[in-house]
């Protein structure tokens, strides 16, 4: 070819590369969520515990089929329009379902019909998918746990656990009778009771040999079932057609450095365990010669991550703490469970388009997250938010879907209930986290979470944060950088009384002094010795003066104290405004205090707030700030989900803030509705209604930033919605 000729094919080459629009990134992001309650029938009460453990897919992707251990049924979700998830109903089952599986028109669940847990019993029941109607069953002789189903359905595999008895003998095993695996041949579907294979595991693992507990199978294309033996810390590999173990291999031990290890209320990554036995739970195959596990551990160990290893047992990849990192850095790492950490449950893998994916399900974390298979070291992808306690995961790549199980049900502390949520893949960014923290210098995450107030700073999208009294040994407040998507965390300092960080706090609000400090509300609780009080702190965090309550306050004292702090005025006449959260001795149901004093007259005053009535549950404030000639104040109910009704922003004319002196008749102001957010949290990421609504503040730019607290993943689904609604220009 001529010099000229090869340069122009070269330009020319070039030029339609440039003219190509850039590949954007295919993100999943929620797009529904389904309360497992909505499938009761109409005449069970709606308040009936019920769950969504395992669940699986009709091959049309259609159709989800979930466990519900809880009310002993298999229940339906119709998906037809993913972004609306319809009730399907429910059968109910004599027993316990624990796994479930679709094979062409018939859906197979595994049933526990144990007595005990030294007499276990179960049984494979056959559920016609169009019908509904149990056709059949299988008696298998112990408890189920997993099911699956070979790739060319001709055989079904069902770990037998027969688990043990954590009450008995401190949960030492062994415990017989030991768990096994079941091999089925299927037709059509159709399991054939007379040609179960029984496969002995015992003897193969180091750990309890005679006592092999078997958690979780999977099938790859060549007909090898995995089964990992979660509490022996050991996977086997057996061939279907012959029952033949094929190999097994011990899963080994893990070292973690820089975890935090201590249940303390405080996030601090800088504890360690050595040698913890992996101790696998789900397992999937990447291919023929790998598979990959989820590290939660159940006996002695749990090394907190996802291990991959060939089918001869080498380590072909170990994530450490990198998983927990990334749980950390999206807020939603769960301190109560620092023994075992974000305990990786779940598991799931599928292609999407030219990406191997694996999906990480972190039972206490509440959260999924998503690795492309790289063939070597997976690339983390993102974070998704989920229920409480997702635990069942299936991808349907057909319809570029992804639907998580989120077993926990809270209906009778007033709590979330189990949710089913759907994501869909598309091109474009993700939308969770809407708040992340930038790691520490060394790596490790910043440690976040519970954020119970928002200040402006002296910038357009600066703003500062505090936490509450969850993390008690570690008082902290934050620095935000609010320009970014997410908005990012980029700074962290704890509150502290003489060095050391401040006991006796559960901080409520904060705003700043104009000093480069911060006034905070503490929120006290007589009960637990904290005091109600007016704190002011330095730049470094330091406690310089604490301001308690006066008598006539402390009289009608209740533990819902302060939750937000403003100022107005400057100079002699600065004041301190304060929201009080519910009603005191001396109010009038239905009203509230809004407090105000001036530090340098040292004088209190208040007015009242008339709240909104609810028919469930309670109603109060939960954060003020001033801005521009008004008061604006967070007023919501306690509710979750769709019995939250009120989450709203009014405002109260600055110039009618007319407080008057405590112990006499307090006058009542007139609120104006600014905005009603429940739609905003609905929207915002496609979950349910969080009940505790905490922060808000308005920038020095106008526009509106809203926080939610997530208890520090404290029966929560962890998650913080960080929402902007633009600018109070154009709400008022």
């Amino acid at each position: 070819m001529p010099r000229h000729s090869a340069l122009f094919v070269l330009t020319a080459a070039l030029a339609a590369s440039v003219s190509l629009p850039a590949h954007a990134d295919m993100m999943f992001n929620r797009v529904a969520s389904f309360a497992v309650a909505g499938n009761l029938p109409a005449d069970v009460e709606k308040t009936t515990p019920t769950s969504s453990e395992i669940i699986t897919a009709s091959e049309d992707g259609m159709t989800l089929v979930y466990s519900d251990s809880p009310l002993g049924a298999v229940g339906f979700i119709d998906i037809a329009d993913p972004k609306a998830p319809k009730a399907g109903g429910i059968v109910k089952i004599s027993g316990e379902p624990t796994s479930v599986v679709v094979i062409g028109r018939k859906v197979l669940a595994g049933v526990n019909t144990s007595q005990s847990k030294a007499k276990p019993s179960g049984n494979l029941t056959v559920i016609d998918l169009a019908s509904k109607a149990i056709e059949s069953t299988c008696d298998l002789g112990g408890q189920p746990d997993s099911l699956a189903f070979s790739k060319d359905g001709k055989f079904l595999a069902i770990a037998i656990e027969n688990e043990r008895d954590e009450e008995m003998n401190d949960g030492e095993i062994p415990q017989m009778p030991a768990g096994d695996l079941r091999i089925f041949t299927l037709a059509e579907g159709q399991p054939d009771c007379a040609t179960m294979k029984t496969v002995n595991l015992a003897g193969i693992a180091k750990v309890a040999a005679e006592d092999p507990e078997p958690e979780f199978v999977a099938f790859n294309e060549d007909g090898e079932i995995a089964v990992t033996l979660q509490e022996n810390n050991h996977i086997a590999i057996v061939n279907a057609e012959t029952g033949a173990i094929v190999t097994h291999f011990s899963a080994g031990s893990a070292t973690l450095d820089k975890i935090d290890t201590k249940k303390n209320g405080a996030l601090s990554f800088d504890g360690k365990i050595e040698d913890v036995a992996r101790e696998p739970d789900a397992v999937k195959w990447l291919d023929n010669d790998r598979l990959v596990v989820a590290n939660e551990g159940d006996y002695k160990g749990g090394s907190r991550g996802f291990t991959i290893f060939s089918k001869k047992g080498e380590v072909l990849y170990e994530s450490g703490p990198s998983f927990e990192y990334e749980v950390a850095n999206a807020g939603h790492y769960p301190d109560d469970r620092n023994k075992k950490g974000v305990e990786p449950e779940g598991l799931e893998t599928g292609t999407f388009g030219e990406d191997r994916l694996i999906f990480v399900a972190s039972e206490r974390g509440s959260v999924v997250g998503v690795y492309k298979d790289t063939g070597a070291e997976p690339r983390f992808v993102q974070i998704l938010p989920s229920g409480i306690g997702p635990e069942g995961l299936v991808a349907i790549p057909s319809r570029n879907l992804l639907v998580t199980a989120n077993e926990a049900d809270l209906v009778e502390d007033g709590l979330a209930r189990s949710h089913v949520m759907i994501y869909e893949r598309s091109e474009g960014p993700a939308t969770y986290p809407m708040i992340t923290a930038k790691p520490t210098a060394d790596g490790t995450p910043l440690g976040w979470g519970a954020l119970s107030a928002l200040a402006a700073g002296d910038t357009a999208g600066k703003l500062f944060a505090a936490s509450d009294s969850f993390y008690a040994n570690a008082p902290s407040i934050f620095e935000i950088d609010a320009t970014q998507t997410p908005a990012l965390i980029t700074g962290k300092t704890i509150v502290t009384r003489g060095g050391h960080p401040a006991q006796k706090l559960d901080i409520e609000g904060i705003v700043a002094d104009g000093e480069g400090g911060f006034w905070l509300a503490n929120e006290g609780d007589p009960a637990k010795l904290v005091p109600h009080a007016i704190l002011r702190v330095s730049d470094k965090g330091e406690i310089e003066q604490e301001i308690g309550f006066p008598t006539e306050l402390l009289a009608h004292q209740t533990r819902f104290g302060l939750e937000g702090i403003t100022t107005i005025g400057e100079g002699d006449d600065l004041t301190l405004v304060m929201a009080v959260q519910r009603e005191w001795a001396d109010d009038p149901k239905g009203q509230v205090k809004l407090l105000a004093y001036k530090p340098k007259a040292k004088e209190w005053s208040a007015v009242r707030y008339p709240l909104e009535a609810t028919e469930a549950g309670w109603m109060g404030l939960s954060e003020i700030t001033a801005h521009d000639g008004k008061l604006y104040i967070l007023e919501r109910d306690n509710q979750i989900g769709d019995l939250a009704k009120v989450k709203r922003i009014y405002s109260v004319a600055l110039n009618a803030f007319k407080p008057a002196k405590l112990g006499g008749e307090l006058p009542l102001v007139e609120k104006t509705l600014v905005r009603d957010i429940v739609g905003d949290l609905k929207s915002a990421s496609n979950g349910y209604v969080i009940d505790k609504v905490e922060g808000f503040t308005i920038d020095k730019n106008g526009d509106i930033f809203v926080a939610t607290d997530n208890d520090g993943v404290d029966d929560s689904s962890g998650e913080t919605l960080f929402l902007r609604l633009g600018n109070i220009s154009a709400v008022n």
